[in-house]
């Protein structure tokens, strides 16, 4: 018997969502366009720049195929600024995420993993929604493409930290009425507070129903004792 699956995606399935982001790549040798569900590729030509699903891209680098070229948001010095935005300048709110596309009236609004937001030329103060496990993903696997791979390491641990915690601070001053904001939270962010975000806000909920049954109780006696006192007045 299969054990019930927890709501929401785990960690490796939104890792694998991010394989489906959009980065570029300089590649090393000369490839024909492939047919793919998403869509066909463009034909890989040295040394010019080309772009690819991340999970193409990672397989070409496994293979020495090609070099993966790093969003400008995980250079460190956009890391650092994006940390001091989170600690300094704005404590409570998030760091605004990339702007999307303007959308024709009658289209579909585009939103991730169709935003190109991981490529060279996305936005270099602005974290996308894959932020985190895409740069988890090229430290992994295209450490030698980053500028300084310890540093972005580390301030994407910092990062992280501050930006958990954030949330945790919102979650504290809920009360059973409320609703968390996670506007600008990433994917693997709202993966790992899930659990914690819906066991406060359950309990919260379960507290606030037994003090509304309390209530109830509390004026039916109110109610009880104040018909009471009628009946006594009446009889005499």
């Amino acid at each position: 018997m299969a054990l019930p699956l927890p709501p929401g995606l785990t960690p490796s399935e939104v890792s694998f969502l991010c394989e489906m982001e959009t980065v570029t790549i300089v590649p090393r040798q000369r490839l024909e366009g492939l047919s793919l569900l998403g869509g066909p590729t463009q034909a890989l030509h040295p040394p010019q720049r080309a772009l690819l699903p991340l999970w193409l891209a990672l397989l070409l680098k496994r293979q020495r195929r090609a070099n993966i070229v790093p969003p400008p948001w995980l250079h460190p010095s956009s890391l650092e600024y994006l940390l001091k935005y989170e600690m300094e300048i704005s404590r409570e709110a998030f760091s605004p995420g990339p702007p999307l596309p303007h959308s024709p009236a009658g289209t579909e609004a585009t939103s991730p993993p169709f935003v190109l937001s991981a490529t060279a030329d996305s936005p270099e103060k602005a974290l996308p929604y894959h932020w985190l496990e895409m740069g988890e993903i090229l430290l992994d696997a295209a450490s030698d493409d980053l500028i300084e791979p310890d540093t972005v390491r580390r301030l994407l641990r910092d990062l992280r930290e501050t930006r958990l915690s954030k949330i945790r601070a919102g979650v504290a001053v809920l009360d059973a009425s409320s609703v968390v904001s996670l506007r600008g939270v990433g994917g693997m962010e709202v993966c790992e507070s899930r659990g914690f975000i819906v066991g406060v806000i359950d309990g919260l909920r379960k507290i606030g129903a037994s003090q509304e049954q309390a209530r109830r109780e509390r004026e039916a006696e109110e109610g009880d004792a104040g018909a009471a006192d009628d009946d006594d007045d009446m009889e005499e």
